[in-house]
Parts: structure tokens; sequence; C-alpha cells
């Protein structure tokens, strides 16, 4: 067995759990004092002195196509701790997204805590449904909105960051789609269900496959999951549910084997829900107030152990721990960043658990 990676001489090592809890990137949280930069871009957490210093390191963070969702959010954290960041987004929003950055839609989400704007280094246009080019069926590389883009597949993305970058240190799943997202499960095809599985799934254990060898041993690879894994979620159908548990089932698996060959740790947060633009697609229902992603939001708040808001820089610090060295024994792991949504056994605003005043004696 390989020796463990020696820590780097920048990271000062302090408990986990204040780690977990960092405050670097301020503008998700509204008005507060943002956390100090210490030297050399690193990240410091203002409440215990600790510093995460990734300058030098490179991310590929895979998912991202604007600012409102965790991919975005883990990209700024790895970015003001001094990481590289470079992105992957699916083809056919990849005009609009580079419009939005080179446009400046997007530079009020791109301020770091001490004031500077995260840079990106580069934009990849990738499809993790295809490893390869052989994958790739005519009528998607016909498809005008693949149009002059070549080298999309998992595999040429790989290899096109090798050439640029050469090693990189942190990848980031952050992809999730399922055609029948809207479909309870008795009503899904096997076409959507498994369709569910490959783009959300299985594109993390291709990535591996594929990116695992340009990794630097002491690496970390992450994945985003969710509750519906475990327990029962109505509305988020078409499965899915069964597509989040794959992924937390291929995390373990992928930790020893990613872990005993190329020496990079392999973790997944099951992060609470956020109102971001690919949730907001799964609409409302037939005569619903609400969307399925605004209904998982208020339940989550009244019904959590914390019983508060959920940030996208909450995901993102975790991210950003589970990033650094301080979590390099820390792999296999579904951690759960949902205000402690995960460990409740009853709903608190249930109607059965509201109780009628005593009548008076």
């Amino acid at each position: 067995p390989r020796p463990p990676p020696t820590p780097s001489p920048a990271m000062r090592f302090t408990p986990l759990l204040a780690l977990v809890g960092l405050t670097g990137t301020a503008a998700f949280m509204g008005p507060r004092a943002a956390a100090p930069r210490a030297r050399g871009g690193a990240f410091m957490a203002k409440e215990t002195g600790a510093t995460v210093d990734l300058t030098g390191k490179v991310a590929f963070v895979a998912g991202v196509a604007d600012s409102s969702g965790y991919g975005w959010a883990i990209a700024r954290a790895l970015a003001d701790a001094g990481a590289t960041i470079i992105l992957g987004t699916w083809p056919p929003v990849l005009g609009m997204f580079k419009a939005s950055l080179s446009g400046g839609k997007l530079d009020g989400d791109m301020t770091l805590s001490d004031g500077s704007k995260m840079d990106i280094a580069k934009v990849y246009p990738l499809d993790a449904v295809f490893d390869t080019p052989e994958d790739v069926p005519e009528s998607v590389a016909n498809n005008k909105r693949y149009k002059g883009l070549a080298g999309f597949t998992i595999a040429e993305v790989a290899a096109a960051v090798e050439e640029d970058f050469g090693k990189i240190d942190i990848l980031v799943h952050s992809l999730a789609n399922g055609p029948e997202v809207t479909k309870p499960l008795l009503e899904t095809s096997r076409q959507g269900y498994l369709a569910a599985s490959s783009a959300s799934a299985y594109s993390l254990v291709s990535m591996a496959q594929k990116f695992g060898p340009i990794m630097n041993e002491g690496g970390a690879i992450l994945s985003l999951t969710y509750l519906a894994s475990e327990r029962v979620v109505p509305g988020y159908g078409g499965g899915m549910s069964s597509a989040k548990a794959q992924l937390e089932s291929d995390t373990r698996t992928l930790a020893f084997e990613a872990g005993r060959k190329h020496g990079v740790r392999v973790n997944t947060i099951s992060a609470g829900p956020l109102k971001s633009r690919a949730a907001t697609a799964i609409g409302k229902g037939a005569g619903e107030q609400k969307s399925f992603i605004e209904l998982a939001i208020d339940y989550s708040k009244v019904n959590s152990a914390m019983g508060q808001d959920l940030y996208a820089e909450d995901v993102g610090n975790t991210a950003l721990f589970l990033s650094s060295p301080m979590a390099r024994a820390v792999t296999g792991v579904t951690l759960y960043v949902d205000n402690g949504l995960h460990a409740m056994g009853m709903a608190l605003d249930s109607v059965s658990m509201q109780q009628e005043a005593a009548p008076a004696a």
C-alpha cells in the first residue's frame, strides 16, 4: 500500500467540526463580514484561525451552467482558497453561459471574500452521458445545439484538460438529469429510468475512470446526492431516487478502488434542497400552488433539526473541507449538509403533531 500523502505545510490542523462551518463566500448569506484571506490566496476561517491554501491546485467542476447551483458555490469556495478553476458545461447551454460570463452578468456572483473576482481559467463543453466519441449518435452530433462543438465526451474532455493543465487535484461531479423526474416511479419507463442512472450515477464512474489517471495523489473526487436516495420524497421521481442511491453506493466502491489505484479520495455531499435553475425545472403539478423545490425548501426549514435556511455556500464550504488536506483520511463518506433533516423521524408541522388546548375546567 502507498504511504499516506504528506499534508501541505501551509495547512494548520484544527478540529474538523470547525472547518465544516467555514465562512468564505459571503454573497450567498447577505450582509455580514467576509472571512479574511490569508497570504498567498489562502482561505482563513475567522472563528478558528484555520487556513486552507489550495494555491497551485487545479479543480475541474463538471455541471456548472449558471451561478445559482451548488456547483458554482463549490467552484467559488475552492477559488477563494486559491485553486485554479476549470469548468465543464452541458453543450446546449454552453453559449449562453459563456455569454453571461463575458457580458458581466455573473460578476456579482464572482466576488471572493477579499473583494477580488473569481477567475475561471477555462470552460469545456461536456456531455457526461457520452464516454467516448463513438458513443455519440448522429442525431446528437448533427443537432443544432451541438453545432460547432467537438470533444465534449468525458474521455475527450479529460484528454483536453491533461493537455491544457497537466494533472488536476480536485474533480467535482455536479451532474444530474432525469427526463421523467416528474413521473412517479410506478409510471417511469425503462428508458427514462436508465437515462436517469446514466446521467446522474454512471457519469461519476466514467469520470473517475477517465480523470483518475490525471489526478495527483492525495486529490479528491466529490459529487452531490440527495436524501431521496434513502427516504421516500414524493415528487422526486423518474428513477432519480434510484440514481442517487447508486451514486452513494458507487462512492463507497470508488473510494476503495480509486484510493488504491490513484491515491485519491471519493466522497459525496447529501445536500438539502436549493432553488437552483436545474431544481426549478421540476415544475408544479396540476392545481398546485408551489413547485416541488419550493415545497421541499419550506418542508426542510420547518422540519430540520436546525430549523434554518440552507445556503449554497454551506455546501461550498463543506466541499472545500473535503477537498483539502484536512480531510486526507475521509473517504467513502456520504456527508449530510441539510441542517439535520436526515436525522428527523417525524414531521413537526404534521397535522397529527398539533395538539388542541385542553378544555377549560
